[in-house]
């Protein structure tokens, strides 16, 4: 059990690491300009489809680390209802929302700042626990393809 523990911890920790590192970079690139609307906390098509490549790339390297870890397939599933229910609850706050115009944006806002102001569609709070679900099995799956190669 505690390699299955072990596993599934690894594999969320190894998602929170690409996609804090991965997100970072992509704010250097985009900037707040290229995040956000003009004058507004409401992201732009570039940073949301960016940041499903980002979920979809953190999940599937968590999915491999778990299974790198550990082959019993106890702890993907574990994984993947880790991710779903995380993802749902970090879902609750953008769904429930005041629907409303964004709030105003000052000017030389800090990159940790900024990511909490961020206004997303419900949508793209709604696809990440899916992506993240998704990608977990397929990272899963390209490990468990090289172990039994």
């Amino acid at each position: 059990m505690g390699k299955i523990i072990a596993g599934v911890v690894a594999g969320y920790l190894v998602m929170l690491a690409v996609v804090f590192g991965l997100m970072s970079l992509a704010w250097v690139i985009l900037g707040a300009e290229g995040a956000f609307q003009p004058g507004t906390f409401a992201v732009t098509g570039t940073w949301i489809a960016a940041s499903i490549v980002v979920a979809l790339l953190a999940a599937v390297a968590g999915g491999w680390a778990c299974t790198r870890i550990t082959p019993d397939p106890r702890a993907i599933r574990l994984l993947v209802g880790l991710v779903v229910v995380l993802g749902v609850i970090f879902a609750i706050p953008v769904l429930t929302a005041p629907a409303g115009a964004p709030p105003p944006r000052p000017e030389g806002l800090a990159m940790m700042e900024a990511m909490k102001q961020g206004v997303q569609p419900a949508w793209v709070a709604l696809l990440n626990p899916a992506i993240g679900a998704i990608g977990a099995l397929v990272g899963s799956r390209l490990r468990a393809g090289r172990t039994t190669a």
